[in-house]
């Protein structure tokens, strides 16, 4: 059995990469989101408020209160296909604000005191459940038709759509995916937090997503885990920067983009180790 304190660990590890993959999905697609605490938020809230109020079954709370956040971000997604690179990152960073704002009002949500009285629900079970069914869905899509299609997209849109490609659909369907996961992720902290509130889901929430995603590295699928996994650690093993812990992701991302911008994990790093070693097997004369 491991303790309670190692358990705490491994969940916040879980929901933190399930955090960071709502990141890296919409950025198949070239969108950098910089509102993903709002999706975070929602599912939070309607997950909090289902329980709570109308004791709807965990479960069903979390496959809901995703799908909420799923079709807000399709909503938002639509309006963000007119715009890309830095205005997409304010367009998605005014709505977040928006989102914030809404809650900390909302007397249905609690408004200025937060929402509690939330159970304890969130187990290491499930977050490994819904983190599994996420990358499993994403290695697939990856490795699908549509995976080549996003692909396309990616390099190159324009050339994409002379291609056949309804870069409309697809945009937004990985926009809304990544809100989904997003709220997914909202709703597994939320009833493990016991107690949420606006502030935490405003714009710091945003940007640690993108850092784990970004750490880790956005063109590799293991990316999002590795560097949601080991920004969870840090601050735990160094107790002493717990208060800092922003501040250290803005220094350790600074040294990053300057000694390696494409993220610990690449997209062919794996591809590369076991092909050099296949190939050191082979000249080996033993």
């Amino acid at each position: 059995m491991i303790s309670p304190y190692t358990e705490s660990i491994l969940i916040f590890i879980g929901i933190n990469t399930i955090l960071a993959y709502s990141f890296y999905i919409p950025m198949t697609t070239n969108q950098i989101s910089g509102g993903q605490g709002a999706f975070m938020g929602i599912g939070a809230y309607f997950s909090a408020a289902m329980t709570v109020n109308y004791h709807i079954p965990f479960p069903v709370a979390l496959v809901v209160s995703g799908l909420m956040a799923g079709g807000v971000g399709v909503l938002v997604g639509f309006p963000a296909l007119r715009i890309r690179g830095l205005y997409l990152v304010i367009m998605t960073l005014g709505f977040a604000e928006v989102v914030r704002v809404f809650f900390l009002t909302s007397e249905y949500f609690g408004a200025a005191y937060g929402f509690s009285k939330i159970q304890e629900l969130t187990t290491m079970t499930n977050v490994a459940v819904v983190l599994g069914l996420i990358i499993f869905v994403v290695y697939r899509l990856e490795r699908s038709y549509l995976g080549r299609a996003l692909e396309a997209i990616k390099e190159n849109d324009l050339a994409a759509e002379t291609l056949g490609v309804n870069i409309t659909k697809l945009k937004v369907l990985m926009f809304g995916f990544g809100a989904m996961v997003a709220g997914l992720g909202g709703a597994l902290y939320a009833h493990y937090a016991l107690f949420i509130d606006s502030n935490n889901f405003g714009f710091h929430r945003s940007i640690e997503m993108v850092i784990f995603a970004i750490f880790g590295g956005v063109t590799s699928i293991w990316g999002p885990p590795v560097g949601a996994a080991i920004l969870t650690l840090f601050p735990e093993v160094l107790r002493f920067i717990q208060e800092w812990r922003m501040v250290f992701y803005g220094l350790l991302m600074i040294l990053m983009m300057t000694f390696r911008p494409q993220g610990l994990v690449t997209k062919h790093m794996f591809k590369d180790v076991l092909s050099r070693r296949g190939r050191q097997e082979v000249g080996d004369p033993a």
